[in-house]
Order: structure tokens, then sequence, then C-alpha cells
């Protein structure tokens, strides 16, 4: 009964395959006919991002950062309100979306009060929300430093013109790191406008470089300094330190075979610096590092050593580096740090931090670090506010009075009737 029961299904498959062979080919992988095609790996920027190693100290500074910027940028929408020195939390709910919350606004405030001061109107019994005098004076601080610092920004955008290709750069694109080059918002008045010897406006949006070569010092790019250390303090060859970058692998990068030759190979690699205008045909290693050369000496040039790759890709065309920008920086994992962290991309130059911090600190960059370690304190040591918002809680009262006679405007309603009024 077997035999026959086999010599059965043997014609069956026979008759099928006469039939259809194709069916059954798909049922048979293991036919010869049947090829199958093995994808390469793909070796793309996506890719490299994905599989690149995290930084976490990195990563955990990028998402606290976020919240002060949202804080700032609370505070800077409280401050465009004309009416009081606070504004009612009903009113805050609608600014959700143009800080970029994911939860309410009255939560978030919550949280740090060492920031926000959340009361009870003495008239309206609502809840209202102001900036603490601690937040108000780093605010001011802040700006106070960048007046005083004034010089050094007018030598930052004086560096980027001569590292332009043509000494000229958009107003727009200086518009979009004016912070991480620290300047004043209205730069353009205080400083464009008034250092007309350095650099002039040639319309609304076109800035342009002025005698650009009576200072051959601001011509030496940073990594140059660094060279000159390595090679007067290590006793280094000039061949092996003229065209070196500073290479600071994360921790946990994983060196695989043949890495160490490619990485020595490329430091060898001469190209045209940064300041030097020179035309280089594209598609060149030369060029390519050329580019990173640019990028490390524009991030050289930030306060906080960081920038969006966003904004960062506005100077593609200004300073000759027409490539895709993201692709360039993941391919050096040792000079450059691409965080993901939030809904932006932040680029950092990681020879410049250690621990999450900046090893060459500047005044503009502590009193941000003041105002980040203001926001980390959250809930901690809130009772000492609390303590003090009961000795001075007549004070304020006073102060909310006192604001209300000099308010100007239309209101929302009537603080006391018209009849108890009289």
């Amino acid at each position: 009964m077997n035999s026959l029961r086999a010599l059965r299904c043997n014609s069956i498959g026979e008759a099928l395959t006469h039939q259809n062979p194709k069916k059954v080919s798909s049922f048979c992988p293991l036919y010869f006919y049947n090829q199958r095609r093995w994808l390469k790996p793909v070796d793309s920027a996506q890719t490299r991002l994905e599989n690149r190693t995290r930084d976490n100290r990195l990563d955990k500074l990028i998402a606290q950062m976020r919240k002060l910027n949202i804080i700032l940028g609370i505070s800077k929408l409280m401050s465009c309100k004309k009416r009081g020195p606070f504004v009612s939390l009903q009113l805050m709910s609608r600014w959700k979306n143009l800080v970029g919350l994911n939860v309410s606004i009255g939560a978030f405030v919550g949280k740090y009060p060492h920031a926000f001061e959340v009361f009870t109107h003495p008239y309206r019994r609502n809840l209202c929300c102001r900036i603490t005098e601690k937040l108000k004076e780093l605010i001011d601080e802040e700006e106070n430093v960048i007046r005083e610092c004034e010089m050094d920004a007018v030598r930052r955008v004086k560096k980027l013109l001569l590292l332009s290709r043509n000494g000229v750069l958009r107003v727009h694109a200086l518009r979009l790191i004016r912070k991480e080059l620290g300047l004043p918002e209205d730069f353009r008045d205080s400083v464009l406008a008034k250092y007309t010897s350095n650099f002039r406006l040639v319309d609304l949006e076109t800035l342009e470089l002025v005698d650009g070569d009576d200072d051959e010092s601001l011509c030496v790019a940073k990594v140059e300094e660094w060279r000159e250390i390595e090679y007067r303090e290590k006793w280094l060859s000039e061949f092996e330190t003229n065209y070196a970058f500073p290479i600071n692998l994360p921790t946990g990068f994983k060196i695989e075979k043949g890495f160490r030759e490619e990485l020595r190979n490329w430091q060898r690699v001469p190209y045209v610096k940064p300041y030097e205008r020179k035309q280089i045909p594209r598609g060149l290693e030369r060029f390519e590092k050329r580019v990173v050369a640019v990028i490390h000496e524009l991030l050289s040039l930030t306060v906080e050593k960081m920038v969006e790759v966003e904004r960062l890709a506005h100077f593609r065309k200004d300073l000759g580096i027409e490539v895709n920008v993201r692709e360039v920086v993941l391919k050096h994992p040792g000079i450059f740090y691409v965080s993901t962290k939030g809904s932006t991309q932040t680029l950092f130059l990681r020879e410049a931090y250690i621990k999450g911090c900046l090893i060459e600190p500047n005044p503009i960059y502590n009193v941000r670090r003041k105002m980040l370690d203001l926001v980390l304190l959250g809930n901690r040591h809130s009772r000492e506010l609390l303590q003090t918002g009961d000795e001075t809680d007549e004070e304020k009262r006073d102060v909310v009075v006192s604001s209300h006679e000099s308010w100007e405007g239309e209101r929302d309603g009537d603080w006391v009737l018209p009849i108890l009024g009289k």
C-alpha cells in the first residue's frame, strides 16, 4: 500500500510539473533554475545616522537645552504682552504649538518653579504666571554680555566673510545662526550698519566684505593653531601634522579592520585651506577634506561650538560646500557628532567638549549655562521659593494693583462692576 501511495504522489507531482512548472518552482526554492539575488547593504547618510555610535552626554545636553529654549520662548511671548508683568494660564494654553510643546503648557510651567511663578490673581481669581526674578536677571545679563562682547561678534562675522567664496554672505543665513554667533536680535542695525569699515550692506539681504586683506591674523584657522601646538609640543613631523585634524572617537566606537590605516592616509591628504580662495574640481578627496575644514572652522566660530544641520545648509553656496553636508560630517565621527535629540539634528565639534561641557568657555556660554542650571533644578529647593513668597506677598499685590492702573488698551472684561467703582 505504501509503495502504491508513493507512486501515485510521484505521478501527480510529475503531472503538475508538466502543466504549471512555475507554481512548483515557487514551492521548491532549491531547484537550480530559481535564483536568489542578495541585496548589498546600503551605505548612505541615513544608514550612517542610524548606525553611528551615540554620545549620551551630548544627547542629554541637547535634551536639556531644548527645555531651556522652550522656557525662553515662553518668556519672550510673555514679554510681548503690554497689559502687565504676567499672563493668565488660559491665554498661555494657546502658545502650545508656538513653542513646540507636546504636553499642556500649565503642566510644563509647574515643573520649573525657579523659572515661572504661578499665582492666583487677587481680583479675577484666575491662575496667572510670570517670570521669576532669577530668570529675568539672567536674561538681562545675557543681553548685557552680548553688548559687551560686540567686537568679538564683529570679528566672527568678518572671519565668515573671509571664509566665503566671494566675500559675500546672505543676511538671512546670519539671522538663522544669530544666537550661535553671539549677535543681538537687532544685529542688522546695531552691528552690520555700525561697523562700515569692516563690512557693508549692499542691499537688505546681502553683506559684503570691505578691505579683507588688512589683517592676516584673521585668516588663520582654528585647526592650524592646534597643528602648531602638536608640532611644537609633541615633536611630530611636519608631514604628519601639516594637514591633520584632531580626532576624538566616541566611547564604544567599533574600530574595524583597516580603519586606522585609512584614517592615517586621510590625515596626510593635502587640501586647499579654508581661507585660500582656489577653485578645486569636485569629486576629489581633497575637495571633501576642504569641506570638512570649512565646517570645522564655522563651528569653531560659534559661541557653543554647535549648530543645527538645517541652518548650516544655508551656507552651502556662499562657503563653497555644495555637497550633502550631513553625509560628509557622518563620515568623520572623530571630528563631528550629529545629535538627533529633539525635533532637529544638531552638529557638534567633538574636540571642543568633554563630559558634556565646553572646554574653553566664554562669557556668553557662562551666562547660558547659568540659565540651564536654573532649569535643571526643577522642583528642587522649591521650599525656599515658598518661604520668600510668603514674606513678599503684600509687595506682589501692590505690584499687581499698580500695574493694573497703568495698563492701556482694551480689556477682556471689567475688573469691578461700574456701579461699585463710583
